[in-house]
C-alpha cells in the first residue's frame, strides 16, 4: 500500500513543480525580452518540447533492464540537483537585436533543462513501474494517475498568481522551488529503487476497458499499437494544444489584454484531461454514446459560434461575450479531443508510447502556433484554421458512434464544417477591409488601416484591437497631434510647459506612428526607444510624423530599459527634459517598465528639473496609483492629469507625471497623488496585478 501512495505523491509533486517553474522563470526573464505576451508563448513552447523529451526518455528507459533503469534515473536526478538553483544568469540578457525565440529557449535550457526533463519523465515512468506491481485486472487504473498529475499542475497554476507571486520575491521563488525539487528527487529516487529492486513483482499485462472500436479492443487485449493508432494519438493531442495557444493569443491580444488571462485557457486545458482520465470509476466522463453526444453537440455549436465571433461587432466582440464564448468553447473542444484520445488509450504495457505520442502532438501544435505561424502568416489565421480542424474532428468523432447514432449525427457535424468555413471566409474578408498593410513578428500583428475617402480620412496603426496612433491623410492636417497626444493631455501640457525653457531633449519609450514628434521644433531632439523594428518600418512608410518632423530624431531599436541601462553603464546619460513612457502594446503591461528600478533608470537620464510621463490609460487596470507609489518610493512627486477632449480625433487619456516639482500650469491641470496606506511599490521581483484590476 505504501508504494502506490508514494507513486501518487511523487507524480502529483512532480506535476506541481513542473507547472510552477513556468511562471517563476517566465516572470524573471520577461524584462529581458520586451515584457510582451510572446515571451509567455515562447516559454510554453519550450516546456512542451522539454515535456516531449522527458516522455521519449521514459519510453526508452522502461524497456531497459531493471538495474539499468535504477542507475540511469538516479544519475539523472543527481545531475539535476547539482544544476540547481534555477536562477537565470544575466549573461543571457540580449545585448543586440537578436532572435528572441531561440535566445529564450537557450536560456531556459541552461537554467532548468535537467530538472524539468526529469520532472517531465516522472508521470509516465512511475505509472509504468506501478503497473508492474498490480494484478492484471487493476492495471488500467494507473491511468487515473494522469488525472492526478493534471490536478497537481492546475494547483500550481492557480497558486502562483494568488498565493506565491503577491508575497514572495522572484529570487526567493527560485530558491524555494529548488529546495522543493530536492525533496522530490529524494522521493523519486526511493520510488525508483523500490520499483526496480530484485523483489519487485513483474506480471504479464492484460488490460480491459469499456469503449472503442475493434482496433481499440485489440489494444486492450495487449496487441501492440500500429501506425494508425500512433497517428490518431498525435493528431488528437496536436489540435487541442495548438487551439490552446491560439485562443490564449486571441484573448490576450484581441479581446482583453488583461495580464494573467493566459491562466484561464491553460487551466481549462488541464481540467479537460482530468475529466476524461478520471470521473466515474476511473473511466472518465466521456464514456458511451450518450456521454459523447452530450459533449460533442455543444462542442460543434461552440466551434461555429467562435468562428462567427472572430468578425462579430467589427472584430471587437465585447469581453462579456467573448470571454465566456472562447473559454467554454475551449473546454468543450478539449474534452472532445482528449475524450477520444482517452477512449483509444492502450494497455498499460504501452502507456509510455501513448504518452510519448500525446507529448509529440502537443509539441507539434505548440511549435506550429508559437514558431511557424509568426513566420509564415501575416495575421492570426491559425485560429480560424484550427476551428475548421475542430469541426473536422467533430465529424470523425460522430463516425465513432454506434451505427444508428452515426447516421443521425454525422450530417449536423458536416453542417458545422460548412458553417465554420463560411464564417472563416467572412473573417478573412473583414480582416482585409480598409487594410493597406499587415505584418507579423515575435511581438504580434501590426496592421495599417485607412478610412474610405471623406472629409476626415484617417490612417491608423493597429496592434490587435488597440490603436497605436493615427494621422490625417490630407496634407493640411497631417501635422496635427491626434489620439492620446492632444495639447490638453498630460504629455501635451508637459511638453508645452518644458518647451518654454528653450530647446528640448525628449526620450520616448515607444514610437507608435510618431505622433509625439508633432511637438518637435527646430533645435529639439527626440530619442525614441522602440522594441519592434516593424513599428519603425510602418511609421516611416505609412505616416509622416517621423520623416517630416522639425526636430532631430534618433530611433534606437531594442528594449528601452536595457538600452538605457547600457547607456548609463557607458557613462552616456540622455540628459532629457522629459522621458515619455508609452509602450503598452495592445493594453498589455510590460511590467519591467513600471517598477522602482525602471523609474530609477529614467530619473538618472533626466536633467535636474526633468519629468517622467507615464501613459496609464487602460480599460482593465488602474495604473495611476502604481506609478504614484513608485514616485514616492524614490522621494518624488506624482501628478495625475486626466483629459476628456471635445475634438473627435482626440481620445480620453490618463497620464501621470513624475518629478521633483511641477510648475503652476501643470498643478492647475492635474492632481497630486498621495501614497496609499500599506501599499507596496512594484519592483523587479514584486508586483500585484490583482490589486490594480478595475472591478
Amino acid at each position: 500500500m505504501l508504494f502506490p501512495i508514494a507513486c501518487g505523491t511523487t507524480i502529483v509533486l512532480s506535476s506541481f513543480l513542473l507547472f510552477l517553474v513556468q511562471p517563476i522563470l517566465a516572470k524573471q526573464i520577461l524584462p529581458w525580452f520586451g515584457g510582451t505576451s510572446a515571451v509567455w508563448t515562447t516559454c510554453m513552447v519550450f516546456f512542451q518540447c522539454a515535456l516531449l523529451a522527458g516522455y521519449v526518455y521514459a519510453n526508452w528507459l522502461q524497456a531497459r533492464p531493471r538495474i539499468m533503469q535504477r542507475r540511469v534515473h538516479m544519475v539523472l536526478l543527481a545531475a539535476a540537483v547539482l544544476s540547481l538553483p534555477i536562477i537565470p544568469s544575466v549573461s543571457w540578457k540580449p545585448t543586440l537585436e537578436t532572435d528572441s525565440f531561440w535566445q529564450i529557449n537557450g536560456l531556459l535550457l541552461a537554467t532548468v533543462g535537467l530538472p524539468y526533463f526529469s520532472l517531465a519523465a516522472t508521470s509516465p515512468l512511475l505509472q509504468r513501474w506501478l503497473s508492474h506491481t498490480l494484478p492484471s485486472a487493476a492495471q488500467p487504473g494507473v491511468y487515473r494517475l494522469f488525472a492526478w498529475s493534471n490536478a497537481g499542475s492546475l494547483a500550481a497554476l492557480l497558486a502562483y498568481p494568488f498565493i506565491i507571486e503577491p508575497w514572495v520575491s522572484s529570487r526567493a521563488q527560485s530558491w524555494s522551488w529548488s529546495v522543493a525539487y530536492g525533496v522530490f528527487a529524494l522521493l523519486c529516487a526511493w520510488v525508483a529503487w523500490r520499483a526496480t529492486r530484485p523483489g519487485a513483482a513483474y506480471e504479464p499485462v492484460s488490460a480491459t476497458a469499456a469503449v472503442g472500436d475493434a482496433a481499440a479492443a485489440a489494444l486492450r487485449e495487449g496487441s501492440p499499437p500500429g501506425a494508425r493508432h500512433y497517428a490518431l494519438w498525435i493528431v488528437l493531442s496536436m489540435v487541442p494544444s495548438a487551439f490552446l495557444l491560439a485562443v490564449t493569443t486571441h484573448l490576450t491580444q484581441n479581446v482583453a489584454s488583461i495580464p494573467f488571462l493566459w491562466l484561464v485557457p491553460l487551466s481549462i486545458y488541464l481540467v479537460s484531461f482530468m475529466l476524461v482520465f478520471d470521473g466515474r470509476g476511473g473511466r472518465g466522463w466521456y464514456v458511451g454514446t450518450v456521454a459523447r453526444l452530450l459533449w460533442l453537440l455543444p462542442a460543434l455549436g461552440a466551434t461555429v459560434a467562435m468562428t462567427w465571433g472572430l468578425s462579430a461587432q467589427n472584430g471587437v466582440l465585447h469581453i462579456q461575450y467573448a470571454l465566456p464564448l472562447f473559454t467554454v468553447g475551449l473546454l468543450l473542444a478539449c474534452v472532445v479531443c482528449h475524450g477520444e484520445l482517452a477512449a483509444a488509450r492502450p494497455a498499460p504495457r504501452y502507456l509510455t508510447r501513448f504518452y510519448l505520442c500525446m507529448s509529440l502532438g502537443g509539441a507539434i501544435g505548440g511549435l506550429g502556433v508559437g514558431l511557424a505561424a509568426p513566420v509564415l502568416l501575416n495575421a492570426y489565421w491559425e485560429l480560424p484554421g484550427l476551428l475548421i480542424a475542430l469541426a473536422g474532428v467533430g465529424v470523425w468523432a460522430s463516425l465513432q458512434l454506434g451505427r444508428g447514432a452515426r447516421r443521425l449525427w454525422v450530417l449536423p457535424a458536416l453542417a458545422a464544417v460548412v458553417a465554420t468555413v463560411w464564417f472563416t471566409h467572412a473573417y478573412v474578408q473583414f480582416s482585409g477591409r480598409e487594410s493597406v498593410s499587415a505584418s507579423r513578428d515575435f511581438y504580434g500583428v501590426l496592421r495599417v488601416r485607412s478610412d474610405p475617402p471623406g472629409d476626415s480620412q484617417m490612417r491608423r496603426l493597429m496592434h490587435g484591437t488597440i490603436m497605436h496612433g493615427e494621422q490625417f491623410t490630407k496634407p493640411d492636417f497631417r501635422g496635427l497631434a491626434t489620439s492620446y497626444y492632444g495639447e490638453t493631455s498630460g504629455v501635451g501640457r508637459a511638453l508645452t510647459e518644458l518647451g518654454r525653457r528653450g530647446p528640448l531633449r525628449v526620450g520616448a519609450v515607444g514610437l507608435g506612428v510618431g505622433t509625439l514628434l508633432s511637438y518637435g521644433r527646430s533645435g529639439d531632439t527626440f530619442v525614441v526607444y522602440e522594441l519592434d523594428s516593424h513599428v519603425l518600418e510602418a511609421a516611416r512608410r505609412w505616416f509622416t510624423y517621423l520623416p517630416q518632423g522639425n526636430a532631430q530624431v534618433d530611433v534606437r531599436i531594442g528594449d528601452a530599459r536595457l538600452t538605457m541601462e547600457r547607456e548609463l553603464a557607458a557613462g552616456k546619460p540622455g540628459k532629457y527634459d522629459l522621458v515619455v513612457v508609452d509602450a503598452f502594446s495592445s493594453d498589455s503591461i510590460p511590467m519591467h517598465l513600471m517598477t522602482k528600478e525602471a523609474l530609477a533608470v529614467y530619473v538618472q537620464h533626466l536633467n535636474e528639473d526633468g519629468l517622467v510621463a507615464f501613459h496609464v490609460s487602460n480599460r482593465y487596470l488602474a495604473l495611476a496609483p502604481v506609478v504614484a507609489e513608485l514616485a514616492h518610493a524614490l522621494g518624488l512627486k506624482a501628478l495625475s492629469i486626466e483629459d476628456t477632449p471635445e475634438l473627435n480625433y482626440l481620445s480620453y487619456t490618463d497620464w501621470v507625471l513624475v518629478g521633483k516639482s511641477f510648475g503652476p500650469a501643470l498643478l492647475n491641470a492635474g492632481q497630486l497623488m498621495e501614497p496609499q496606506a500599506g501599499a507596496r511599490p512594484w519592483t523587479d521581483s514584486y508586483n500585484n496585478l490583482f490589486k490594480a484590476l478595475k472591478f
